[in-house]
């Protein structure tokens, strides 16, 4: 573990809009108010615990301050941010995102302005130990949950972690981070799931990878065209459909996790063992 400060600022907008202020720092404003004040982007960076190895960390704070303004130029633009980085050996190193954004009508049945990331790999990367390096936007997140697509209400300013992580340049890294054993739902635990990533700074194919727990009825196999992009994230329900997180489930009419605990296994097409995760009170010891 290494401690690292973040700072970030937003260099550059892809459209003109009116009243545009602030590019080049932290904190970049735009728009003709119609009412409390502009809309604009912060990013708030600071001290943060990293390792190399894939684990997630907070890049910084993203906020929308998302108040009404006069129509936009164009409704849909980029904004792209450059987030500096300093280890604590001294090295520094830039790594820059494009933030992508959707200024919807303030009226109708979907108010909210959408903001998403085109790419979540930093094009640039740093060499530590021979290794190659780069930064991969995770997601922002909201209300406890890692998403990859930040919705921001009106008439507010709205703000999320910005989880990312280091990984080698030019690879996959997927594995198992959650398993959810212990579903709400009665009897059936439909909402049990186990959730999986990929660190790593490429797209993984796991199409016909399997995931269970060697046990009779415990596998699901994943469809053909399954590509998890870097940084994605996908759960995969004992018997729901969350279309958000993949929308994968086994569609089984009874709990597929012991409630006591056991080990979650995703296996690749050859049948080897990429990932395993142990879960429960009862979970064998990771090797």
């Amino acid at each position: 573990m290494s401690t690292a400060t973040t700072s970030g600022s937003w260099p550059t907008i892809s459209t003109n809009p009116p009243d545009l202020e602030g590019l080049g720092t932290p904190h970049v404003k735009w728009g003709v108010p119609a009412g409390s004040g502009k809309s604009g982007y912060v990013f708030a960076g600071g001290s943060t615990d990293l390792k190399l190895d894939g684990t997630e960390f907070t890049l910084g704070t993203f906020t929308h301050e998302n108040f009404p303004i006069q129509a936009m130029p164009v409704a849909q633009f980029t904004v792209d941010l450059t987030v500096k980085v300093v280890f604590e050996d001294g090295t520094e190193s830039d790594f820059s995102f494009t933030f992508r954004h959707n200024e919807t009508p303030n009226v109708g049945p979907n108010p909210e302005d959408e903001v998403d990331l085109p790419t979540f790999v930093s094009p640039e990367s740093v060499t530590v130990d021979g290794e190659q390096y780069a930064v991969v936007i995770s997601g922002f997140k909201q209300n406890g949950q890692v998403v990859r697509k930040f919705i921001s209400a009106e008439n507010s300013a709205n703000s999320a972690d910005v989880v990312a992580l280091f990984n080698r340049v030019g690879r996959p890294d997927v594995v198992i981070t959650t398993v959810r054993n212990k579903g709400q739902v009665k009897r059936t635990q439909a909402d049990e799931y186990v959730e999986v990533v990929n660190r790593g700074t490429v797209p993984a194919d796991i199409s016909q990878w399997v995931l269970g727990a060697d046990d009779a009825g415990q596998d699901f196999t994943f469809p053909a065209g399954t590509v998890l992009q870097p940084g994605q994230r996908i759960r995969i329900y004992t018997n729901e459909v969350h279309p958000e997180s993949g929308g994968f489930n086994y569609g089984s009419g009874r709990p597929i996790w012991n409630d006591q605990g056991d080990t979650a296994k995703l296996r690749d097409t050859n049948g080897n063992l990429v990932s395993q995760f142990g879960y429960g009170k009862n979970a064998p010891p990771s090797p």
